[in-house]
């Protein structure tokens, strides 16, 4: 599965930008867990809190395509170093914060975009620029994984710091992993394990291929499917805990849920890394996204145990940010890598748009109707239409290596 990332520079460049990849998703992901003792400690209601985690969502997703085009331009590393300087600023002055307002600004604003630019957009266009074409499609799975390496690591040992001290020095210690991550930039963009690999439709210059992109029914198809998947993640990972609290269960049944779907993922996203050099990346998302319509409906008639919430945490994290890899080939096989991080950024800005209805959504229906019953039934169908679309997509075939004679 990682035959292709057979030199050291290649698996240096991948690690680094995985390494990076797992602090900023880690932290991310984990913020749902903040939400009740945010509530107890402030009494701002969990509807307003959610508001805040939600304006997170679209920033996170606003700055992805602003950080792609700045570090298409001007290079990786400066973007990453501001962004992880500004997560952990983000993560220091949320416990300063006592109103709605405030943590908009600290979760929605700073933490947000913070993570954001040192994300997906940023971290496998830079990895493309230095990688040769075979290793593209396994190199983004790993650095995928590594997200989902975050959030399986984070989510546990956040809610074990926010029950031990407390969730300000719990939102205190992730400042101080964020900035942990600083030394992993200069490996990453170390010019010593730089190979350029261009391809033959790069030149157009990057105003000129936003707006071809745009004009592209693939493209807005792709950004349609991956707008569902933001509402859906979105949803579980700021809702989760709710729902678990609602089902009369612990809380470490959600931390440990969000460390499955974590681990799950990590599978899944080196699979899928695998799948886009055998199969057309059009037909590994319209599976992917299938099976969460599918996992949904059979969680809704599960017994709501602990075990029930295991199950579907790995079932569910075996997709969960594993369409990142197909989505991200998918653009570079129609507009090359030139501009990925750009092009792959706006792709991600619609997810966020999905997310933040997601996030804000579920604090609408559990503050109204008790429950997120009206939640789960958009998601499925989300899900389920998320599939469809993608099958129209434009996508050349999967050029297999010719076989040697014997």
């Amino acid at each position: 599965m990682l035959r292709s990332l057979n030199t050291r520079a290649a698996l240096i460049v991948t690690l680094s930008a995985a390494g990076i990849l797992m602090v900023t998703m880690g932290a991310r992901q984990s913020l749902g867990l903040f939400v009740s003792p945010l509530n107890t400690s402030t009494g701002l209601g969990i509807a307003t809190i959610s508001f805040a985690l939600a304006v997170g969502q679209f920033m996170w997703g606003a700055i992805q395509p602003v950080a792609g085009a700045f570090a298409d331009r001007y290079g990786a590393a400066k973007v990453l170093v501001w962004g992880l300087v500004i997560l952990a600023l983000g993560s220091a002055l949320t416990p300063f914060m006592g109103s709605g307002i405030g943590l908009v600004v600290s979760l929605g604003l700073l933490s947000a975009m913070g993570s954001g630019a040192g994300s997906f957009s940023v971290l496998i266009g830079a990895a493309a620029q230095r990688l040769p074409v075979e290793a593209r499609g396994t190199a983004s799975g790993v650095i995928n994984a590594g997200g989902s390496f975050g959030q399986f690591v984070f989510a546990p040992v956040l809610q074990k710091l926010i029950q031990s001290i407390g969730w300000m020095g719990a939102m205190w210690s992730l400042a101080l992993m964020t900035l942990a991550a600083l030394p992993l930039i200069r490996v990453l963009v170390d010019p010593r394990h730089a190979t350029h690999h261009h391809g033959a439709h790069e030149d157009a210059g990057l105003w000129r291929t936003v707006r071809q992109a745009m004009g592209d029914r693939s493209y807005l198809l792709l950004h349609a499917g991956f707008f569902t998947c933001g509402f859906h993640i979105a949803f579980l990972v700021t809702h989760l805990p709710g729902e678990v609290d609602l089902c009369g269960l612990p809380p470490t049944v959600a931390s440990w849920s969000l460390a499955i779907i974590g681990l799950s993922n990590i599978v899944g996203s080196l699979y899928a890394g695998a799948s886009v050099s055998r199969y057309r990346s059009k037909y590994v998302l319209a599976a992917m996204y299938a099976s969460r319509a599918l996992l949904v409906a059979i969680y809704l008639m599960a017994p709501k145990t602990a075990l029930t919430f295991y199950l579907f945490a790995a079932g569910l994290g075996f997709t969960w940010l594993a369409t990142v890899p197909p989505t991200a080939a998918i653009v570079g096989k129609l507009f090359g890598i030139r501009y990925l991080g750009t092009l792959f950024g706006l792709t991600l800005l619609s997810h966020q748009i999905g997310g933040f209805l997601g996030a804000w959504l579920g604090g609408i229906a559990i503050t109204e109707f008790g429950d997120f019953s009206w939640m789960w039934y958009a998601d499925m169908a989300l899900a389920a239409m998320a599939a469809v679309v993608n099958l129209p997509i434009r996508e050349a075939p999967v050029l297999r290596p010719a076989a040697q004679p014997a």
